[in-house]
């Protein structure tokens, strides 16, 4: 079922999206990959009931328009996307960022990795680690609404 949905990532460093897109290719992931360069555009898609909601959401803390943390804000305030997990990506280890992340729900956050094997190794364990937890199925999250 996992295999089957979505990864969504919001990120608008070109680079990083193709460093990404190489990492999960070497590690032989086959979730496809949703992409937006700004949070706001990322929320109005997953505000869409017609669009396939992600397994998991991997969100850059910085983008043009709608940061990471009214992103965050925004999903954990709306019922029917308050269960999708996020995941912070920054270049900052800014102890607020940090802790203000997880005063609003955040299921962890990373500071990007430097280099593309470290990459490779954040998106294994990420992915790792969401394959071996037990998430709650979509009628049981709609039946708790």
């Amino acid at each position: 079922m996992k295999d089957s949905l979505p990864i969504l990532l919001v990120e608008d460093d070109n680079i990083d999206v193709i460093m990404f897109n190489r990492a999960l290719g070497d590690l032989n992931i086959t979730n496809r990959l949703i992409h937006f360069a700004d949070c706001r555009e990322a929320l109005e898609y997953l505000e869409n009931e017609d669009n396939q909601k992600p397994w998991f959401v991997l969100a850059d803390l910085n983008t043009p328009q709608m940061n990471g943390l009214e992103f965050l804000r925004a999903i954990k305030a709306h019922d029917a996307l308050k269960q999708i997990i996020v995941v912070i990506l920054s270049g900052s280890d800014d102890e607020e960022d940090i802790a203000e992340s997880f005063r609003l729900g955040v299921a962890g956050y990373i500071v990007k990795p430097p280099d593309y094997e470290k990459l490779v190794e954040m998106i294994r364990t990420i992915h790792t680690y969401w394959s071996l937890s037990e998430l709650p199925r979509e009628s049981v999250i709609s039946q708790s609404r």
